[in-house]
């Protein structure tokens, strides 16, 4: 095995394995235009670009395509089954390069709960991968759904959120972000993080889950830019909610990847939420990926403790390398 030199840990980094590709194609979809890009499947290829740019380790997961809103129970199950596989042998493949967050089929949660055990303990699987929500259907807040967060929380895998694409799951509705804009993405995939942030708060899940790993992409959203005024209207007492530690504790509950694209939106993520909750994201290889995993950290000249923990001390604790 070829020698790594220490880099950074991209926990926020797509891909598309062959099978599941496969697979969507033979049911006549056409997954999205990244699914094509080499680096999306093909492994060596996704070693020498990280090579090229200081990167160590991927953490592997679908993107916002991501089948479960679509897919009927069978299929889902067998597309979760073929990418949580196909994460287990990248990982024995290159150990040190490719771990995997877990796919589950997120419409049935006794079948997602099943899948998350079936490959609970697999070498490399290190996360729990699952969309913000479904057709508007904040799910991972019902009932049902808590034996899955309950068995994260017991095996230490954090929970790697991560918006749907397609119209009927835009953020607001089917028509408000519809169009050729984008802003279904820019605009609707921070918002939908934010929500997920805001409801784990107040429906009070991190109280109840109090070793419970969370990461947000897209550098948390508009959540920490937001957090102030959510905090503000329950000091007030405009909403009936009752929190159980002050509001800046629960935001410092959350990890945030550094997917913020302007240094100024970095450094004042870093300084709200501090450094040792702050691990790189890139969004590679999607739309709105960027080409220098590691730029913006740099960029803000940190003390180098703090640079150290951005770029792989935290990461590598989160997911227990």
């Amino acid at each position: 095995m070829t020698q790594v030199r220490p880099g950074s840990i991209d926990a926020h980094a797509h891909w598309t394995p062959p099978g599941y590709t496969q697979l969507i194609e033979q049911l006549g979809r056409s997954g999205s235009s990244a699914a094509h890009n080499p680096l999306m499947f093909d492994l060596e290829q996704r070693i020498r670009w990280m090579d090229e740019r200081g990167v160590q380790m991927h953490l592997l997961t679908l993107g916002g395509t991501m089948p479960w809103q679509w897919a009927s129970q069978d299929v889902a199950n067998r597309l979760a089954r073929i990418v949580n596989d196909a994460a287990i042998e990248a990982h024995m493949a290159f150990p040190e390069r490719f771990v995997g967050g877990i796919s589950m089929p997120m419409r049935d949660p006794k079948a997602a709960l099943r899948e998350l055990d079936r490959v609970a303990g697999a070498p490399g699987m290190r996360a729990v991968h699952m969309p913000n929500s479904v057709e508007a259907r904040d799910y991972i807040f019902e009932p049902a759904y808590l034996p899955i967060i309950a068995r994260c929380e017991e095996l230490g895998y954090p929970l790697l959120f991560h918006p749907l694409d397609g119209v009927e799951n835009h953020y607001g509705g089917t028509e408000r972000l519809a169009g050729p804009s984008f802003i279904y993405n820019t605009l609707g995939f921070p918002f939908e993080t934010a929500t997920t942030a805001t409801k784990f708060i107040i429906h009070g899940l991190l109280d109840k889950f109090p070793k419970l790993d969370i990461v947000l992409p897209h550098a948390g959203g508009c959540f920490p830019y937001l957090a102030g005024r959510i905090a503000h209207s329950i000091e007030k007492g405009v909403t009936s909610i009752e929190l159980k530690q002050p509001f800046r504790d629960y935001v410092r509950r959350f990890h945030y990847d550094t997917l913020a694209y302007y240094p100024e939106t970095l450094r004042f993520m870093i300084e709200l939420v501090g450094a040792e909750r702050v691990v790189i994201g890139t969004d590679n290889y999607a739309k709105m990926d960027v080409q220098q995993p590691n730029a913006l950290v740099e960029a803000l000249k940190l003390p180098p403790a703090d640079q150290a923990r951005i770029l792989r001390g935290n990461a590598a604790r989160l997911l227990k390398l």
